[in-house]
């Protein structure tokens, strides 16, 4: 049934599970490679932030703090104000006054980080594309579908509760 799997690779269902996790771990270990649109090592950590802004401000009526970077970065709010900060100082964020609670303070992507999230959105297509060069269009799409059905799992999380409960 797994008969796509390399000659080393994983043989049965459950080796192929296992496997999985340190899939995902050689997946945030190796930098994006080299093609078109290169994003330089610092912008690339960046992007952790910038799109937690960008998708957030995809809602006209959410506001995005320094806080809800931290939550959602599963970092100390410390380390988010200082990654936040580093990306006010290279010009890709603003912040501002809340429109629902003048008392907070939010985060704006400026033009240059909307800049940056496009040439980046670019990069991973392209990096996809590469990687996958050698897949069937059959093959590249249904990763790519199943890799969003994935993330949106993980989005629902919140909804679902502690996972010793999904094991049960």
């Amino acid at each position: 049934m797994w008969g796509m799997t390399t000659t080393n690779g994983p043989k049965t269902a459950d080796e192929l599970l296992d496997a999985v996790g340190p899939a995902f771990s050689k997946l945030r270990r190796t930098a994006l490679l080299e093609v078109e649109h290169p994003v330089s090592t610092k912008d690339l950590s960046r992007t952790l932030v910038l799109n937690i802004v960008l998708e957030a401000t995809q809602d006209p009526d959410r506001e995005i703090t320094v806080g809800a970077v931290a939550e959602h970065l599963v970092v100390d709010p410390s380390v988010a104000s200082r990654m936040v900060s580093d990306n006010i100082k290279a010009g890709y964020l603003v912040r501002g006054a809340s429109q629902q609670d003048g008392r907070r303070s939010v985060l704006h992507l400026t033009p240059a980080g909307r800049d940056l999230m496009a040439r980046f959105r670019r990069h991973q297509r392209s990096a996809f594309e590469y990687i996958t060069a050698d897949w069937t269009s059959h093959d590249r799409l249904e990763f790519a579908r199943l890799m969003l059905q994935y993330v949106d799992s993980l989005a629902a999380l919140r909804d679902r509760g502690p996972a010793a409960d999904a094991a049960e």
